[in-house]
């Protein structure tokens, strides 16, 4: 069988598994989700031992990344348990619309037939809400789908 796969393959060693290590890796940062990268670790970490062990016969080294993904992947996820990811010091950052929550502006345009216009810094936001005159100030309540939920403040 040895023969055989020498014959198909030729001599697989550490050269091929950093190889795979490396693409495993590269794919992480095209297919990001946290997963290719302790296959890759592996892959790389059989490299070392196929280089310091040369005679491993590719068998073993077979099992021995199975054996090490599985560990990479249980290590990750210990860690992840004892450790969770942090929480941003500023959750609304990125969402602009969620800032304007408890806001209080002035109505550009009456809120008729349950909609209006309202002007934030130099953007027109639309509002709905109880029929109101333009000028009138009124308080951010919510936000559905971009369009603000407002009341009389």
């Amino acid at each position: 069988m040895s023969e055989l796969y020498n014959q198909l393959f030729g001599e697989f060693g550490a050269t091929q598994w950093f190889i795979i290590g490396l693409v495993l890796m590269l794919l992480e940062l095209f297919l990001p989700g946290v997963f290719l990268i302790w296959f890759g670790i592996a892959a790389l970490l059989v490299g070392v031992m196929a280089y310091v062990v040369p005679v491993l016969p590719w068998q073993v080294e077979v099992v021995l990344f199975a054996l090490l993904s599985v560990g990479t992947l249980w290590g990750y996820r210990l860690y992840r348990r004892r450790v969770p990811a942090a929480v941003p010091d500023q959750p609304l950052l990125n969402r602009r619309a969620e800032q304007l929550v408890g806001r209080v502006f002035l109505l550009q345009d009456a809120i008729v037939n349950g909609r209006g216009k309202v002007k934030v810094g130099d953007a027109l936001w639309t509002v709905t809400g109880a029929e109101l005159a333009a000028g009138t100030r009124v308080r951010v309540i919510a936000v559905r789908d971009l369009v603000l939920e407002v009341e009389a403040a």
